[in-house]
């Protein structure tokens, strides 16, 4: 699967991976400077990315516990989700997103 991915920055990184099993995995995996201080486990918003419009309703709605995570976050959009919560499958190779401000270390 690849995933293309905006910095905080604004510099764009084409990530392959075939082992992950979350999105906030691959960019972690590829050494992007995200948080993601609870490894996933949904206990933090430290994950909070701007999935790309063209491509959010394709995924699941976020949950009420995702949802309740996101309030934690700055800089909501229409298109927020954590990372964490969006699960890699083939149908999302191309995925476009954006790493939120206030992720970074």
């Amino acid at each position: 699967m690849q995933i293309t991915v905006f910095d905080q920055e604004g510099t764009t990184h084409t990530i392959v991976a075939d082992k992950a099993s979350s999105v906030m995995e691959m960019i972690r995996d590829y050494g992007l400077p995200i948080s993601a201080q609870c490894g996933g486990c949904l206990s933090c918003a430290t994950c909070h990315v701007y999935v790309d419009p063209s491509w959010i309703d394709r995924f699941p709605v976020a949950d009420e516990f995702e949802e309740a995570m996101l309030e934690l976050a700055t800089e909501l959009r229409p298109e927020s989700r954590l990372s964490c919560q969006l699960k890699v499958d083939e149908k999302f190779d191309g995925l476009i997103i954006t790493l939120a401000p206030g992720t970074e270390f």
